[in-house]
């Protein structure tokens, strides 16, 4: 039971972990990206696209590769949502609300136009499956736990959480990055390029943001629909919050989401929870979301500059 517990939570935290990530880059940067939420959809609608196109050419390494498109696609909106942010000084929330709508109706409007009016596309025949990784499974005890029929996209997300924060805290280029959110105008007169740092930022997430939104389509819904992406880009931002603006906090918070998420999935195989009608576990991730904003948005300390508008002639 343990076992698919943690197999569970995993699958369904990966896409959370990546986009979390994607979150913090952002923000340090001072760049607020409520957009990720879009950027999730769109990188899951150009993953099953690219995975229904190129499967033959590609084999088992097409859903790796159907990573790669959903992060282009990630980085093109939110390289749209940096010139607005950055160039032309919209308001942050406002542009990321845009992104939001704009792209679950984009979706559907190319889903449609590419299969003969239907409003999902064709379900995919090679995804991420349960990995069994060598060696450690045999682990006595904690092998079949962590390591048999588990998630690594999971893994890979963990592990760039780590490099992440060893970036973020142990660079240069992460120290340019925090301290154009801490403070612009002090790392301008350093000589750091505050909009080039905000740039870079800002596109980094939305590369993870649609890395994100590939993982969840290739490893759970396995097709793009409008109701693919349901609340997965909040969710996100909820463990970036949680997690205090920290790569390794902002994983940690997402596994947790991604167990609440996973609870409507296995909850029947839990003794405690196995009663519970499963309209409660289905709307549980959601009002944990909620809870966890409530309770920590006030206290956690979020980069000083973060949401402000940077003018170089200031």
């Amino acid at each position: 039971m343990l076992a698919l517990i943690i197999s569970s939570s995993l699958v369904y935290s990966a896409p959370l972990i990546f986009t979390a990530i994607g979150g913090v880059f952002s923000e340090r940067s001072g760049i607020i990206n409520v957009g990720l939420e879009g950027i999730m959809v769109m990188g899951a609608f150009s993953a099953i696209l690219f995975n229904l196109a190129f499967l033959d050419q590609f084999g088992d390494w097409t859903p790796w590769l159907g990573l790669l498109a959903g992060g282009l696609v990630g980085a093109i909106l939110s390289l749209v949502h940096g010139v607005a942010t950055i160039h032309l000084r919209a308001d942050h929330i406002i542009s990321g609300t845009v992104l939001n709508l704009i792209a679950p109706a984009l979706g559907v409007f190319l889903t449609r136009a590419l299969f003969d009016g239907h409003g999902q596309t064709d379900v995919i025949r090679k995804a991420f499956g349960k990995f069994n990784f060598p060696i450690l499974a045999n682990i006595p005890l904690f092998g079949p736990i962590f390591f048999k029929a588990t998630s690594l996209p999971a893994y890979v997300g963990i592990i760039v959480a780590f490099l992440t924060w060893y970036v973020v805290y142990k660079t240069k280029f992460g120290l340019r990055l925090r301290s154009v959110g801490e403070n612009p105008q002090a790392a301008d007169t350093l000589g750091i390029n505050v909009y080039l740092m905000r740039y870079l930022g800002v596109i980094i997430s939305g590369i993870l943001g649609g890395i994100g939104g590939a993982v969840f389509a290739q490893s759970i819904s396995l097709n793009f629909s409008v109701s693919t992406i349901t609340g997965q880009g909040f969710m996100a931002m909820a463990a970036m919050i949680f997690g205090k603006w920290n790569p390794i906090g902002a994983m940690l918070a997402a596994i947790f989401f991604g167990f609440a998420q996973s609870l409507a999935v296995v909850g029947s195989s839990i003794p405690v929870i196995q009663n519970i009608p499963p309209v409660y576990l289905q709307i549980a991730p959601y009002v944990i979301t909620i809870i966890v904003l409530v309770s920590f948005v006030g206290k956690s300390q979020a980069p000083a500059a973060i949401g402000t508008t940077y003018i170089k002639s200031k």
